[in-house]
């Protein structure tokens, strides 16, 4: 497998935060540092902006994060960063999806350059985008957390503390960074999971609740080496999903109906054999478990994802099941959607920057709301208990199965590829031009404007795009006479 260094593009020399002549100590501030902020943070910083991002952890990296999967879409906004290629080498493709033991999915078949789902860890997403936020200039602080913020018409001021040595990160950014300070930004982005303290501080409610108590992950070692590639099965009251990280390790969630405990409850390695064995008939020979952990899955959405100058994206916006493996792809697509459209309003190249800002919402938040459905409802047929709960999982599944329309819908809502935002907003493959591929010279950061050749289309007045910030670009093919204005983040603008 060919590996190609990460892209980035920038306008203009980065530095730390310190005010400029209008007051300002960074023109966005991001708070949390998971794979939504840091690329996020990327992005702004690629565009020549002054970012900030803050993380009340500390810099050292944890091999416990429970989010494996990159599904497709995602692998294509990361192709569009130059990442997608680094990534890949760090884990294993995956084409086949086994559920019940009645439905598999063939991702082969889909209409993209990653026709599989990529199992990795969530540390190698994020050592990759933070590696690429650095590169562009975002000063990254870690041991930093946000105590609470302030705004008015034209600024965000955030009181940030710093909650140990060594704020700001394993870097040669400064290491006296004072123990409390304030910051004011022009915009502020929460991708500060769950429990954020963004959403806490706008005043934001985060209706919703446990969708499931009690699973149990681990990383382990299996003696016998499961037939599909990547499994769900059910025994009754129980489940249990084996996912292979390709380099011998298996990651492994379990669920019993009678071992409903908190999860501060101590886990054993028996315990989730047990589970296993129940759901598949067998462990598999399970051993040397590296890491073991207990916890619940909530189901819930922030309202409003914009408060003003304030947004939430990822976890601190919307969680839910971790059926679909979806909750990092989300965040990811959210982070992808807002950082193009904060950059243009910072570049005042937006003619509205209120309706471009307020698109974040109108587009993102019914995805939100897709996923927890769809996730939620896988969840609930896993653990399907009555005869007749389980009589419909069985429909269920051969619905899914076997009814192409339905199977082709389910596989383009979980990869992300299927998603629209509104008939004139869809994704758009990777299209062969004459200048090269599509989504390599999305890494620009820009839009793109593909036409016959000979032709030289305007995009409308309303595209937030300086005209000498425009791509043009030509179809490979002569005999397309159709123009197409690519939005940064990879779907289809209105030309009219």
């Amino acid at each position: 497998m060919s590996t190609i260094g990460p892209t980035v593009t920038t306008r203009a020399t980065t530095t730390p935060a310190t005010a400029d002549d209008r007051g300002y100590d960074t023109d966005v501030l991001v708070v949390g540092a998971g794979p939504t902020g840091l690329l996020l943070a990327g992005d702004l910083a690629a565009s020549g902006l002054r970012v900030t991002l803050v993380e009340r952890r500390g810099p050292a990296v944890s091999n416990t994060t429970r989010a494996f999967a990159v599904h497709a879409r995602t692998l294509e906004q990361l192709d569009a960063r130059g990442l997608a290629e680094p990534l890949l080498a760090t884990g294993t493709c995956l084409d086949q999806l086994e559920m019940f033991g009645r439905v598999t999915f063939d991702l082969s078949h889909l209409r993209t350059r990653f026709p599989y789902v990529l199992v990795t860890p969530q540390y190698e997403v994020e050592r990759l985008l933070e590696d690429r936020a650095r590169a562009a200039g975002a000063d990254i602080r870690y041991d930093t957390e946000l105590r609470g913020l302030r705004q008015d018409a034209d600024s965000v001021t955030a009181d940030l503390a710093t909650t140990s040595e060594g704020a700001a990160g394993p870097s040669d950014q400064p290491q006296d960074q004072p123990r409390s300070r304030t910051l004011r930004a022009r915009y502020l982005v929460g991708t500060d999971g769950v429990r954020s303290a963004v959403r806490r501080a706008i005043g934001l409610p985060f209706p919703g609740g446990a969708v499931i108590r009690s699973l149990v992950l681990a990383d382990v070692r299996l003696t016998d080496t499961p037939p599909a590639a990547l499994t769900l099965a059910s025994g009754g009251d129980s489940f249990a999903v084996v996912i292979p990280f390709g380099d011998g390790w298996y990651r492994v969630m379990g669920w019993d109906r009678s071992r409903q405990v908190p999860d501060s409850e101590p886990v054993e390695l028996d315990e989730l054999r047990g589970i296993v064995r129940r759901a598949f008939g067998t462990d598999h020979g399970m051993h040397d478990a590296r890491w073991l952990s207990r916890f619940h899955s909530d189901e819930r959405q922030a309202p409003a994802y914009r408060a003003g100058r304030v947004f939430l994206a990822g976890d601190a916006a919307h969680v839910h099941s971790p059926a679909g493996g979806q909750g990092m792809n989300t965040g990811l697509q959210d982070a992808a959607n807002l950082s193009w459209k904060l950059a243009a309003v910072l570049h005042g190249e937006a003619p509205d920057p209120g309706a471009l800002l307020d698109s974040y919402q109108a587009e993102r938040h019914p995805v939100g709301t897709q996923v927890l459905r769809s996730s939620g409802a896988l969840i609930r047929l896993a653990i399907a208990r009555t005869p007749l709960q389980r009589a419909a999982r069985g429909v269920s599944a051969r619905v899914l199965a076997h009814v192409r329309p339905v199977t082709s819908y389910a596989m383009g809502q979980v990869t992300g590829i299927g998603i629209a935002y509104d008939r004139d907003t869809h994704r758009v493959p990777d299209l062969k031009l004459r200048e090269g591929r599509l989504y390599e010279l999305l890494r620009e950061g820009r839009f793109v404007l593909v036409a016959p050749e000979g032709t030289a289309p305007v995009p409308p007045p309303s595209t937030p795009v300086a005209p000498d910030r425009l791509i043009r670009a030509t179809w490979s093919n002569p005999a397309r006479r159709d123009t197409l204005l690519v939005r940064p983040d990879g779907y289809t603008a209105a030309l009219r």
